[in-house]
């Protein structure tokens, strides 16, 4: 079934008459849904080409009706499960278990919620908002904290309070509350109200909720009132510096018109006029593949791609076509995304005399967007079509500086702004698909007889004068190094496969140094997809002087981003950094660059053939279309391909659904590393190395994902000083295991018109333990050896401003992806999602990309001597990799926080679906409360009465 982007688009056009706040409604109403497809169409002039198109055709098909016929197939809403059935599969659907599982959920929350109802005259105080303690500090919470409750009636009817009992999902919860009863089996009256004292205790931080029960009696039928318990514990200032600055509302885009005449031009800043040898041509999207990519339904296009595009298995003559596409389909949505950060009504602010103006873009200084000097910003007068473009100049902080025409006019104007998505990566890729090489298959589909070495070489053979010494301790690095140094010519790319902590970039060094040792005509490309990780390949080679060693870096790079000692190894043209000459690039016998400016060789002139050896450190991090750009447009016959990476950790950042449907998430060095040649023990040793050998973690935080990843095979070797350091510590929950799960129960939230999420209640939890850490003086530890890694950009910036009011700013906090390849003392991960606003159906897509197994795999080995988990283990459970690591804390008594709502003894099915699972605890919960009334009380006949009005937009909250 198509899937439904309904969240931007306006429920009362979805599924009503239409919408009659569409002036200020901030959702979109230029939209059509087919009932037939289930599908939304977005503008809804595209109508017309979703009837057209396969999906709809064959939905037609098989409804048994025509194409040429008109109307659509009668069909109706089943408002329980929130689809649309066909009217003569009703039936079916009615009676299919998982209607029935949904529609009994359905009726025990109705029955649920409606207990919180007064009734039968009786009225019990805290109606409005439940018992809620508030925020209390840690100190009250662990002194106790109390409130009074009242229960009062208003008739004569005899009637009799029974008990009272506290209920809560999370077991433990329900031991944190405690009733002070009145004598069970007393008499109600008019003018004599009970009074009870609710008092919570507890000595941990955290959102705590329960559920409090009343049970009456009258005329020998049992009634309930309930009560919801709520208490924050934790420091009040902390809590009102973190909460949402405003609602969460979904931003509205800027209106945008076409031009009403010419674009005019402002001026490109200054850069070094460099002679390139080769034009790179644009490589524009097609316009047939453009019009499919504006049907906007994922699996409508998905549909017709695999129709068109991607009929045939990947294959030599298709790779061309198959990544060519593949970009374009990645640039289309890189497009949309910068839509998000369209402004609208703005002003610019003239900078001195000439014809800068300064604007002001939140969220500049972190990338959100990201801008860099050169790049094209358009300015249209709101309501019109009168457009400019500037050329960005110079980036300040969170001001970006632009050079506008001379007829741009700033005083008293406001502007609509759209940025434009920089193409030169993406033609890089385009070039290097197209660049013709002798040996195809060698490079891009080797087969058995490309292997790089006749037989495995051991360390024993080895008779290399070493630079490192500590690698003449290590087996694996040895054998690596000594295999790429007798690499055959014309053979597949060799791999070092790195795990987590293995020392592949040291290896990586030692074989570029031993190259350029042995041979003085040797040249080295030596690539990484980042400048983070290409900068640590050139400071490990800095014993090479600067005739030698050369540091390559795009124009426009920030000048403050590239590290101090490696500026001599540059080459700064203006303000900008440039490129030499072309005779002295081909003096230097090291090159080091990023892939996608790693063209640069290409372009200038240098011949084939230049490079005798090109290595791709972090392969795995890179598309096979980012790789190719360092390797095929230079490589011939006698170049050496070196990878390393890890297969098992992240792999690109692809941000098309689409295109990560077709592939393009999958690496080059993946995709190479799953062909026969290097399968198992038939390539380990000819055409990769694995190193196994792990210098980074102890023991307890390496063994998980050594299991899950890594067959079992990494060996601790670490060096006790650093992996042991908190053994002992009081801040652990087991004094001889260094990993901790902190079950609490949070609360999503989301502000203003970001759409990322953070949760409070885990971002106080986290500077605690940091906190914790660093006054524990017999385990001492600086805020530069800890890291706190977090899957969402709001719970960064919320931690970020947490830790920077205690003066904390050296703790570095960042997502999974700017973590890989790094290490510290300390990791400490906010997984941010809670079960507090969990919508069971659709528990795994509340999951997120949590669930995905490399981004775990990282986050798990950034830790070498403590890993902390703080997060809500009752919506992890549903995931069986999160599931078995909370098994394992919690078996060697790590755990810390809520109990478990699952056994943790039982096996974990790898392809279990856990979210039924998570369906009977919610049930279970409800229907407890249910299974005290007497049988005789028709509850499913009082749950009609609501069920007509459910529907998708009010039944999202347990």
């Amino acid at each position: 079934m198509a899937s439904i982007p309904v969240d931007k688009f306006c429920p009362e056009v979805l599924y009503g008459e239409g919408c009659a706040y569409i002036d200020s409604c901030p959702l979109e109403h230029d939209v059509y849904i087919c009932e037939l497809c289930v599908v939304v169409i977005s503008p809804a002039s595209k109508h017309g080409y979703h009837i057209r198109g396969p999906l709809h055709r064959q939905n037609l098909r098989l409804a048994g009706e025509l194409p040429g016929r008109s109307g659509a197939v009668d069909r109706r809403r089943c408002t329980v499960c929130s689809m649309s059935v066909p009217a003569d599969a009703w039936g079916i659907h009615l009676s299919a278990p998982t209607h029935k599982k949904h529609e009994q959920l359905a009726i025990l929350r109705a029955d649920y919620e409606q207990a919180e109802e007064d009734k039968q005259g009786v009225s019990v105080s805290h109606a409005e908002d439940g018992i809620s303690f508030g925020v209390v500090s840690l100190e009250q919470a662990m002194e106790g904290v109390k409130t009074e409750v009242t229960v009062t009636t208003e008739t004569t009817q005899w009637t009799t309070f029974l008990r009272t009992q506290v209920r809560s999902r999370i077991s433990n919860h329900e031991e944190l509350f405690t009733v002070t009863p009145h004598q069970k089996n007393s008499a109600l009256k008019p003018d004599q109200p009970l009074v009870f004292t609710v008092a919570f205790r507890h000595n941990q931080l955290g959102r705590y909720n329960a559920r409090l029960e009343f049970t009456f009696q009258t005329a020998g039928r049992k009634f309930i009132i309930a009560r919801r318990l709520l208490v924050a514990v934790g420091d009040y200032d902390e809590r009102e510096l973190l909460k949402p600055v405003m609602p969460f509302a979904r931003s509205r885009h800027a209106p945008w018109y076409d031009p009403d005449g010419p674009v005019l031009r402002g001026e490109a800043p200054q850069r070094e006029n460099i002679k390139w040898a080769r034009d790179m041509p644009h490589f524009f999207i097609p316009g047939e593949l453009a019009e499919i990519l504006r049907m906007r339904s994922p699996q409508d296009i998905i549909d017709l791609l695999r129709e068109r595009c991607f009929y045939e298995e990947l294959s030599q003559a298709n790779h061309l076509d198959h990544f060519a596409t593949l970009l374009w389909i990645e640039e289309d949505r890189m497009t949309l995304d910068l839509r998000m950060y369209d402004m609208a009504d703005v002003e610019f602010t003239r900078e001195g005399k000439g014809y800068l103006h300064s604007l002001h873009v939140h969220g500049l200084a972190e990338k959100r967007p990201s801008v860099t000097i050169g790049d094209t910003i358009l300015v249209q007068t709101p309501g019109t079509g009168q457009t400019f473009k500037g050329l960005v100049h110079e980036i300040q902080d969170e001001r970006v500086l632009v050079h506008f025409h001379t007829s741009f006019n700033a005083t008293g104007m406001r502007y609509n702004v759209r940025f434009q998505l920089n193409r030169t990566t993406l033609r890089r890729q385009h070039q290097a698909l197209v660049a013709k090489i002798p040996s195809p298959q060698r490079l891009l589909f080797p087969v058995p007889g490309f292997e790089g070495l006749d037989r495995p070489l051991t360390a024993a053979e080895s008779t290399l004068e070493l630079f490192n010494s500590r690698i003449g301790t290590n087996p694996e690095q040895l054998q690596a190094v000594n295999s790429i140094l007798h690499l055959k010519t014309g053979s597949a790319p060799f791999v070092v496969f790195g795990p987590p902590g293995t020392g592949k970039t040291m290896t990586i060094v030692e074989a570029i140094q031993q190259i350029i040792y042995r041979d003085p005509k040797a040249r080295v490309l030596a690539c990484a997809p980042s400048n983070s990780a290409a900068d640590i390949l050139a400071q490990r080679l800095l014993a090479l002087t600067q005739e030698e060693l050369f540091r390559c870096n795009a124009g426009f790079r920030e000048v403050g981003s590239v590290p101090s000692e490696l500026m001599p190894y540059t080459y700064r043209s203006g303000r900008n950094f440039g490129l030499p000459s072309l005779d002295q690039l081909a003096k230097y016998k090291v090159i080091v660059s990023t892939c996608l400016n790693a063209s640069f060789g290409y372009n200038i002139g240098l011949p084939e053939g230049h490079f005798t050896h090109i290595f791709v450190d972090e392969a795995g991090q890179a598309s096979e279309a980012e790789v190719l750009v360092a390797i095929k447009p230079l490589a011939l016959e006698n170049t050496r391909i070196i990878l390393s990476g890890d297969p098992k950790q992240l792999g690109p950042v692809i941000r098309s659904s689409i295109a990560r449907e077709f592939g393009l998430e999958k690496s080059y060095l993946e995709r190479l590393m799953d062909r026969p040649l290097y399968s198992g023990e038939h390539g380990r040793g000819t055409t990769y190395v694995k190193l196994t050998k792990n210098y980074r973690s102890h023991k307890a935080i390496l063994r998980y994902p050594n299991e899950k990843f890594y067959d079992g095979e990494l060996e601790v070797c670490g060096a006790a000083s650093s992996i042991d350091a908190f053994l002992g510590s009081p801040q652990l929950a087991s004094p001889e295991f260094p990993v901790m799960f902190h079950a609490i129960s949070g609360r999503n939230e989301r502000e203003a018109s970001s759409p990322s999420y953070f949760n409070v209640d885990e971002a106080i939890q986290v500077k605690a333990y940091i906190t914790s850490l660093l006054n524990d003086k017999r385990h001492p530890v600086e805020p530069c050896d800890i890291g706190v890694i977090v899957p969402y950009h709001a719970q960064v910036r919320k931690i970020r401003r947490l830790l920077k009011e205690g003066g904390l700013v050296d703790v570095k906090v960042g997502s999974v992806e700017e973590f890989q390849g790094q290490e510290r003392r300390v990791i400490i991960v906010s997984t941010v999602r809670s079960s507090a606003d969990l919508l069971v159906y659709d528990a795994k897509f509340t999951l997120g990309f949590l669930s995905n197994a490399r981004r775990f795999n990282v986050a798990m080995t950034r830790a070498k001597a403590l890993l902390v988990v703080v997060g809500d283990a009752a919506i992890l459970c549903v995931d069986p990799l999160w599931r078995g690591f909370m098994n394992y804390v919690y078996q060697h008594k790590g755990w810390r926080g809520d109990t478990p709502t699952w056994d943790v003894n039982a096996p974990v099915c790898v392809d279990a679906d856990y979210v039924d699972e998570l369906r009977d605890v919610i049930a279970a919960e409800m229907n407890s409360v249910i299974a005290t009334l007497p049988p005789e009380q028709d509850l499913e006949a009082e749950a009609n009465v609501e069920r007509g009005q459910w529907g998708p937009s009010n039944s999202t909250n347990w």
